[in-house]
């Protein structure tokens, strides 16, 4: 019979670094657009709104976040190639 303080049987819980670092992925995109809605709400009071920023926003939103996670998948896939 083992109890629940005993250390010396107890097992560690395995680690999901899968679901954590996609989680910690998204609190990170997720400051990111929100850092720059900001920045441009700031900017549209100010007034120095073109037309041409309409095309940068959704570049510079979304394209670093979505960069990280294909890039994170990419070399996920590098390492697997290692495996036998």
């Amino acid at each position: 019979m083992t109890r629940p303080f005993d250390r010396e049987r107890r097992e560690l819980a395995p680690i999901n670094w899968r679901r954590g670092l996609f989680r910690l992925w998204v609190l990170i995109s997720a400051a990111w657009i929100m850092g720059w809605l900001i920045y441009y709400a700031i900017e549209i009071i100010g007034g120095s709104w073109t037309d041409r920023d309409f095309l940068a926003v959704p570049v510079v939103l979304f394209g670093p976040p979505a960069a990280v996670i294909i890039m994170g998948i990419a070399t996920r896939w590098a390492f697997r190639g290692f495996e036998s």
